[in-house]
């Protein structure tokens, strides 16, 4: 395989995860703002943007943080690279020039999902803005589909381990979101909207019912955390998604007998996950080893281009 076909696969996968990511985050925000106990208002918006580190480039229009603006900015903002219509069109572009590496049904997922976006309007309320959520999950989730079937070939290999990098960043961020921007200062810990919030950081990653299944108390911030970060029953976890870089690195590594950077980088740091405990994460600080984990993270993509030579 060339190395800019494995570039654009590898950046495919990213791109699709960014936009269903960005898609569960204004869900989830609005959900926050509109159905909990306490409006959260521009609170939750700003979290929002925080989280994807966007705020600066949408504080540069001069708007109010609502949802009437914010959503669509996240949604359909040209302006934003990281907007769902920005990153679909940027996996569109990558799925175009690797058009013969992948099936028909991983091309016809990513390109209906760019016809659909690209077509849509801003939305206008609430329901067309849920609609608008609900078709964007369908389609980035034919797409994985699609690409699990391909999971034999290294197609899917780079698809996959691209999906794996970003899935570990954007929980790594929601996660230091909520626990040092979101709760308002006069808010109690483990009151109401500390409550709603947590509550709405599990949808996000669609964890709520595989929550309650693992931990029968309730919501407990510590138990969201280590749920977060070190169980491997969530696919969303830090943890899953190390151990995933690691197999998918280990596949390609039996299809083209090269082992390098990455692979020990990858592996270091799934070992060193699997030592942690959340009472040692928390007592070190959940801020900093957060910060050092996107670090890492960040670490790791770098090493990955460098092996297979993206650039």
């Amino acid at each position: 395989m060339l190395s800019r076909t494995a570039a654009s696969l590898y950046w495919m996968g990213r791109y699709v995860e960014r936009a269903d990511f960005t898609a569960r985050l204004i869900e989830a925000t609005m959900r926050l703002d509109t159905l909990s106990s306490r409006p959260a208002g521009e609170v939750a918006w700003t979290s929002a943007l925080t989280v994807i580190e966007a705020d600066a480039t949408f504080e540069a229009l001069g708007k109010a943080r609502t949802q009437a603006n914010v959503a669509p900015f996240l949604a359909v903002s040209m302006d934003h690279s990281g907007s769902i219509i920005r990153c679909l069109e940027a996996a569109r572009r990558n799925a175009r020039v690797v058009r013969t590496a992948l099936s028909r049904e991983a091309w016809s997922a990513i390109n209906r999902a760019w016809l659909y976006v690209s077509r849509a309007k801003s939305p206008a309320n609430s329901q067309a803005l849920f609609g608008f959520i609900d078709q964007v999950h369908a389609d980035t989730q034919s797409f994985a589909g699609a690409c699990a079937r391909m999971l034999s070939h290294p197609s899917g290999m780079f698809i996959h381990l691209g999906a794996a990098i970003e899935r570990a960043d954007n929980t790594a961020r929601l996660l230091d979101v909520k626990y040092h921007i979101l709760l308002p200062e006069d808010e109690p810990v483990g009151g109401v909207v500390d409550r709603d919030q947590w509550t709405t950081m599990l949808q996000t990653v669609s964890a709520v019912n595989a929550y309650r299944l693992l931990y029968r108390d309730g919501l407990n911030p510590v138990h969201i955390i280590e749920f977060l970060t070190l169980r491997q029953e969530l696919p969303r976890s830090l943890i899953a998604c190390a151990a995933e870089v690691v197999r998918q690195l280990g596949d390609i590594a039996q299809v083209t007998d090269y082992f390098s950077e990455a692979d020990s980088m990858a592996m270091t740091r799934l070992a060193n996950l699997k030592r942690q405990s959340v009472a040692q994460i928390i007592g070190e600080g959940l801020h900093e080893y957060l910060e050092d984990f996107m670090v890492q993270n960040a670490a790791l993509d770098e090493a990955i281009g460098r092996q297979f030579r993206f650039n």
